[in-house]
């Protein structure tokens, strides 16, 4: 298999570890970081070895595939033998668009149900 991840991927994953580096300085080492990288790129390479496909919880990864590879999650396509690495999130973040998602579908349904009132 070959992998192409695209520079956003690359681009959350780093953002995300020199954002902890920053709040934490005094107790988030700079190998600490470095280690926390290297993890989450190498955790990219699971993805079709191991790792569970399944449809993606993310509304804007609809139509991709998505896999959870430790503390992140990647949204993914597959083409002949290759993998598209398109979005990644950490865990810690699922949380956060998730229930941003619920939060919006019930709205939405709020709103068709005073249309269909009035």
């Amino acid at each position: 298999m070959k992998y192409v991840i695209q520079k956003q991927v690359a681009y959350k994953i780093n953002t995300f570890y020199h954002n902890v580096a920053k709040k934490y300085k005094h107790t988030y080492s700079e190998e600490m970081m470095h280690k926390n990288l290297d993890n989450a790129f190498n955790s990219i390479y699971k993805i079709e070895n191991g790792l569970l496909k399944r449809k993606p919880t993310i509304s804007r990864w609809n139509g991709l595939f998505m896999a959870n590879a430790g503390k992140w999650y990647f949204a993914y396509r597959i083409e002949g033998d290759t993998i598209y690495v398109e979005d990644a999130c950490h865990a810690q973040n699922m949380h956060e668009v998730l229930l941003r998602n619920r939060i919006r579908r019930i709205v939405l349904e709020c709103i068709r149900e005073l249309n269909v009132q009035a």
